[in-house]
């Protein structure tokens, strides 16, 4: 999807959210590892500081997690590549179900290389705002809803790939049984402080995972807010 096309000016940017700042990020992104270009050309169009506080939009284009409220975080630059270069390696994904809309960030980042993305969030503030992140963008292809995101999204099932962007001991199960036998699931798995980002693949009757990394992810919670 080209969201690029329409870009009004305040989402290219100016000084510390523009041009120059977004290079700076994929410089350093292709530094740390990042090498698929589908990847770092969104991360570098995509106007990261729209998903941020207005206070915060100055370090939207540094490589950390910021702030979103509700206890919440925009996940760190790096995270994001690191895991869409998971979701797309082996093919590009039609359909993604995201576990924890947030600012919307991953969700959109998502929505320019695939065809549709299904989202879901339980802090119905944070999805509000995501929402309209999206319609101030043009972005068509995500669906979302608010719901305990560990339940995953039976209704579109299968997903031809599924990300969570929050950390529990362990996938859910329901989440592999809403995944399509050749899809692929990443997940930040793990205790606070001892958290691996793991990609899922199917290997005959059982999904096995490797290491993408170490992170530091929100704890993934239950219920609705």
């Amino acid at each position: 999807m080209n969201v690029f096309s329409r870009l009004t000016p305040e989402a290219q940017g100016l000084g510390m959210t523009g041009q120059r700042a977004r290079d700076r990020l994929i410089a350093r992104l292709k530094e740390e590892g990042i090498a698929d270009r589908r990847v770092l050309d969104v991360l570098t169009r995509l106007p990261r500081h729209l998903f941020v506080e207005p206070a915060l939009e100055s370090r939207a284009y540094e490589d950390t997690a910021l702030p979103i409220g509700h206890a919440q975080t925009i996940s760190q630059p790096w995270v994001v590549a690191r895991m869409t270069e998971a979701l797309i390696e082996a093919k590009i994904p039609d359909k993604v179900l995201e576990i924890g809309t947030g600012s919307g960030y991953q969700a959109a980042v998502l929505a320019v290389l695939c065809a549709n993305v299904y989202t879901v969030e339980r802090i119905e503030g944070l999805l509000r705002e995501a929402r309209r992140r999206f319609r101030k963008l043009g972005i068509a292809n995500i669906r979302s809803k608010n719901d305990d995101g560990r339940i995953g999204w039976a209704e579109f099932a299968p997903y031809d790939a599924i990300v969570l962007t929050a950390a529990g001991e362990e996938v859910d199960s329901a989440l592999f049984d809403q995944l399509a036998p050749d899809g692929v699931l990443v997940a930040p798995v793990g205790p606070a402080g001892k958290q691996k980002l793991l990609c899922y693949r199917r290997d005959g009757d059982e999904w096995k995972a490797h290491t993408l990394g170490q992170v530091s992810f929100v704890p993934l919670l239950g219920g609705v807010a």
